[in-house]
């Protein structure tokens, strides 16, 4: 394979294979790739601007069986430290997110096993009774899974019931690597590659939008990485002609302080800098398809989400107001509305609001500096 010819089926927006993913990958020089992807970037995003976003990742239990071996956040049912959230503690979440100038929770939880439909559509019907104008960025598919599992019903009677009850789009969450192999491994607890790829495309039938997602950096292989990748854009090129399906694709690594992953298989988050900016840029040349690409600085940081929009990237993602799963994993790093704007014009891009559907959001007129204690 030679690297010119790959770079120009890339520009082209033709679907690469696999094996010319992993040949640009393992051979293709740094600069050369964030190029090819910096030029498609500039093609599929033609405003040129970095969008960001205002919204509180809510968790509605900690209450889990999945039992997934990177995650420090869940708690077995019965546990002294179990919790669902009540009303109340959603209206003062609420209204703080609103006056930070959020327009969204993000709100998801856990493998509850007695926390069936009718929970997650009393829940969301009362929050937007109380709250009209908040969006639901809710769930993802291995709750939806789950709640199917436990109504013996169908993936479309489910997302259908919750998006009548106020679902406006469904997070990629869970997706970790979508190989079997892998997830045995990672998260045996949780639904199938096969089965979230089919509740994504029943969500695209049904006009739900989604977005997708990678967690690596631990037990898979690269080209297992790229097997995730094409997974992803082939049910993006299945979707209605009318409906937006995959939004965005967010890589992020692995967190492993503390997690069982690395407590008893010795796994650690070895990637580098440089094979994370890889990826981004291979995100974009992998998935011609789909036209956001988010730098998840959470986990990589200010300093390489900020090369990432030179490699790809469009998106530097939400300032999350609260975020406590992979928090609860060791990502340190925080933004608040100003900081993230100004890392934002350091990279030399233009920041801009947004909302989940990527259209453009004015600034709130008045917006208080968040100081969150969690």
């Amino acid at each position: 394979m030679h690297l010119d010819e790959l770079y120009a089926k890339a520009l082209n927006f033709d679907m690469l294979s696999i094996e010319e993913g992993m040949h640009l990958f393992e051979h293709a020089p740094l600069t050369e790739l964030m190029f090819v992807a910096n030029e498609m970037r500039k093609k599929q995003v033609p405003h040129g601007k970095v969008t960001w976003q205002i919204d509180r990742n809510v968790n509605t239990t900690n209450v889990c069986t999945a039992n997934c071996k990177f995650c420090n956040f869940f708690r077995i049912p019965g546990h002294a430290d179990a919790y669902i959230t009540d009303i109340a503690t959603y209206k003062k979440k609420i209204e703080e997110t609103i006056r930070w100038g959020g327009d969204q929770l993000l709100l998801q939880g856990g493998h509850h096993p007695e926390l069936g439909l009718q929970f997650y559509v009393d829940l969301f019907r009362q929050l937007k009774s109380l709250y009209p104008n908040i969006k639901l960025h809710t769930l993802g598919p291995p709750e939806v899974a789950h709640i199917t599992k436990l109504e013996k019903s169908t993936h479309r009677e489910v997302l259908t019931a919750l998006k009548e009850a106020g679902m406006d789009s469904l997070p990629g969450a869970g997706a970790e690597i979508l190989v079997d192999r892998v997830r045995r491994l990672i998260s045996k607890g949780k639904c199938g590659s096969q089965e979230w790829l089919d509740i994504m495309h029943e969500a695209h039938k049904l006009n739900i939008t989604t977005s997708g997602t990678m967690m690596f950096g631990h037990v898979e292989t690269v080209r297992e990485r790229f097997e995730h990748l094409v997974k992803i854009r082939e049910v993006q090129s299945r979707k209605p002609a009318e409906a937006k399906g995959f939004l965005a694709f967010i890589p992020w690594t692995f967190q492993d302080v503390d997690t069982l992953l690395t407590k008893i298989r010795g796994v650690h988050n070895l990637t580098t800098p440089d094979e994370y900016i890889r990826m981004i840029a291979i995100s974009r040349i992998m998935l011609p398809n789909v036209k956001n690409i988010q730098a998840s600085w959470l986990t990589v940081g200010k300093q390489t989400a900020q090369i990432c929009l030179h490699a790809g990237a469009n998106d530097f993602g939400s300032i999350m107001l609260e975020e406590n799963v992979v928090s609860a994993a060791g990502a340190p790093h925080r933004f608040t509305f100003k900081s993230i704007q100004q890392a934002i014009k350091d990279a030399g891009f233009e920041p801009q609001l947004r909302n989940q559907q990527y259209e453009f959001r004015q600034m709130p007129a008045a917006i208080e500096e968040q100081v969150i204690d969690y």
